[in-house]
């Protein structure tokens, strides 16, 4: 049973594909597929995340398909967006469940997750390992936490996925890199279960310091054994400034145009075979959506990237 339910987004006009809107279909063979989870009652903190991904699609509007910077006419690759995972009412572990299903059912696919919170990331990763059994996952991560904290205390939330995964025999911690970590935002045991499963953290300090193609770069090289790479973006990178609709964003993180960059080089990666972006509330951004036009930016910024593997 698929749970994937079609986009309820309609405003496809005629001719040329100059804007995102255009560019995007519903179905059909695609380079990328594209699916919304929107489930937000797994977040620890007050989120309206589940409405992200509904937003990320009508803020399309306003970006077109050429990149600038890079000369790069995205309309050379196809998105297929597959619509919403169906969310149960008010039961998360179903919703959990249902996820995971949507996850195995795309996984032959280079598919990219709009979340929800981050708890959804766990969900996914579990689908994927559903579909290859034999292969091996990586995570890159992008985050200002390391979402290690312990389920059996808080449940299959937003700040356990990584845990879920390990802890479950998912993925292993060395197999594991996470950028953007800095300041006051982790405690302690956390930082030693991360040690103790050999999970590779590194700091803003650390990025910014070899510059941030350069870190993804030696994250791709520690990841080079495994068989696909999972990269998953939590958007609470994002340096509180930049980030007005992110619940738990920070001072000290990234800025949005280092996240740009990132993105760009990871979807250079051809390891990378699926990505997300979880944990954005477009209740909590600001007047101009600020949060949202960054968040569909990082997203086309890692399109670009992959329309350069080729």
């Amino acid at each position: 049973m698929s749970y994937l339910k079609k986009p309820e987004w309609i405003w496809q006009p005629e001719g040329e594909a100059t804007h995102v809107h255009q560019w995007v279909k519903q179905e059909g063979q695609a380079d990328v597929v594209l699916f919304g989870a929107p489930l937000s009652r797994s977040s620890i903190s007050a989120s309206a995340a589940s409405e992200y991904p509904d937003a990320f699609r009508k803020m399309w509007k306003g970006f077109t398909v050429y990149n600038l910077d890079e000369r790069v006419d995205l309309s050379r690759i196809s998105v297929r967006d597959a619509g919403n995972v169906s969310m149960h009412t008010t039961d998360i572990l179903e919703s959990h469940r249902r996820i995971e299903s949507a996850a195995r059912e795309l996984a032959g696919e280079t598919t990219c997750m709009i979340g929800g919170d981050h708890s959804t990331t766990a969900c996914a990763v579990r689908g994927i390992k559903a579909a290859f059994p034999e292969e091996t996952i990586g995570i890159l991560q992008l985050d200002t936490h390391l979402d290690v904290r312990d389920p059996a205390e808080l449940g299959p939330a937003n700040g356990t996925p990584i845990r879920q995964l390990i802890d479950g025999e998912t993925v292993e911690g060395r197999n594991i890199v996470n950028i953007g970590l800095h300041g006051y935002f982790n405690a302690k045991p956390l930082v030693d279960y991360a040690d103790a499963h050999s999970i590779h953290m590194v700091t803003m300090r650390e990025a910014r310091k070899s510059g941030m193609a350069a870190a993804i770069a030696e994250a791709a090289r520690k990841l080079s054994h495994v068989d696909r790479i999972y990269a998953t973006i939590d958007l609470d990178v994002l340096d509180i400034s930049a980030a007005p609709g992110v619940p738990a964003s920070t001072p000290g993180g990234m800025k949005a145009e280092e996240l740009f960059e990132a993105l760009l080089e990871i979807g250079k990666l051809p390891n990378v075979k699926h990505i997300d972006f979880v944990c954005l509330d477009p209740a909590k951004d600001n007047h101009v959506a600020a949060t949202v036009k960054t968040g569909v930016y990082a997203w086309l910024q890692f399109m670009t990237g992959f329309a350069l593997r080729t």
